[in-house]
């Protein structure tokens, strides 16, 4: 958003407030001033949120139409239950320079549920949604001229640079994410492990937290993993950044994603993807051109990944291509897209 506020002198944000202290992965805003309007974050997670959202929600969308009445430009980030809203309120606004984030799985066969299905739907519907351009993540099928495909960034041009690994043992894969179920931590650290059963010299580092580090350690604990497999909680970019340089693979078996950030950052530095196909991840992959895509049927994945480890020039060859098409969306090329979606006529 820092790169968005850039372009305009004042920036109005709906959205709930959370009293968690700021961790390692969050960021201020930092240029343009900011005037935030705090609504009630809401669920339909059971009857009685589903009840308290009832009464919630015509106050928050006269909030939205007021504020939206106010902006030249209109932003919205779905899919969410602010998104969602947000879908609805803008309609009223069709003359208005619109702009969205889809950070969801565009996927039209994707299983999802119904409030990101009727998200994806309104966006793409140029009667309700006019005067919109909506950036999602890979090319899809069946868009309107809505949708504008998009790649997100992470790092500068200036830090474009080509490495070559040696990928020789001990191999050092990571994981980086959220330990959740949706992630499929507890995949990755099985996977390295069997796979250092089979006698190959390989570790594991996991950066991030979650409900399922207990789950993790206590596996890591049984198995004797401690010398294997490291988890190291949630880390500054730039401490991630050197995991990455130093790192042959990642391994991220999500059950969902929109744009899997840590993939294309990984790729920026080198290190080769093992990754499920979803979403957008076979475009980035090339197909398995610049990466590994994962069954999550452990010995088939096992066995790809014994084969790709057993040839050194293919490896090699899939880290530069993983390298020259991350590198391609660096955040100035990122700046310059949204600087087109701004003030494009």
């Amino acid at each position: 958003m820092n790169l968005w506020e850039k372009n305009f002198d004042e920036v109005l944000v709906v959205a709930p407030l959370s009293t968690n202290a700021p961790g390692a992965i969050d960021l201020e805003y930092r240029n343009a001033k900011i005037t935030f309007y705090k609504v009630p974050a809401f669920s339909l997670t059971s009857l009685e949120n589903s009840l308290k959202t009832l009464f919630q929600v015509p106050g928050i969308l006269w909030i939205l139409f007021k504020t939206m009445r106010q902006a030249h430009h209109i932003h919205l980030r779905c899919p969410g239950n602010m998104g969602l809203l947000g879908c609805l309120v803008q309609v009223f606004f069709p003359k208005k320079k619109k702009s969205a984030k889809y950070a969801g799985n565009w996927d039209p066969k994707a299983k999802q549920p119904l409030s990101y299905r009727f998200q994806k739907w309104i966006l793409n519907n140029t009667f309700l949604t006019q005067n919109m351009q909506v950036m999602v993540y890979g090319n899809w099928p069946n868009t309107s001229k809505n949708i504008v495909p998009f790649f997100t960034a992470t790092y500068s041009k200036l830090k474009s640079q080509k490495i070559i690994k040696a990928f020789q043992a001990p191999f050092k894969a990571l994981f980086v994410g959220s330990l959740s179920k949706g992630k499929n931590s507890l995949y990755a650290v099985q996977l390295i492990h069997q796979v250092k059963q089979k006698g190959i010299e390989i570790g594991l580092d996991v950066y991030g937290e979650g409900e399922q580090r207990e789950e993790l350690e206590a596996y890591i604990q049984t198995h004797s993993l401690q010398e294997t497999i490291r988890l190291h909680g949630n880390q500054t970019a730039e401490v991630v950044e050197m995991a990455y340089k130093s790192a042959y693979f990642l391994i991220l078996p999500s059950q969902s994603e929109g744009w899997p950030k840590v993939v294309a950052e990984a790729m920026f530095w080198g290190c080769i993807p093992l990754a499920t196909p979803v979403s957008c991840v076979p475009e980035m992959l090339g197909q398995g051109k610049r990466g590994v895509l994962l069954t999550k049927e452990v010995e088939q994945d096992i066995a790809v990944f014994l084969e790709v480890l057993n040839n050194k020039e293919q490896l090699q060859t899939m880290s530069i291509q993983a390298q020259t098409w991350s590198q391609q969306f660096t955040l100035e090329a990122f700046e310059e897209k949204i600087m087109g979606l701004v003030f494009k006529v």
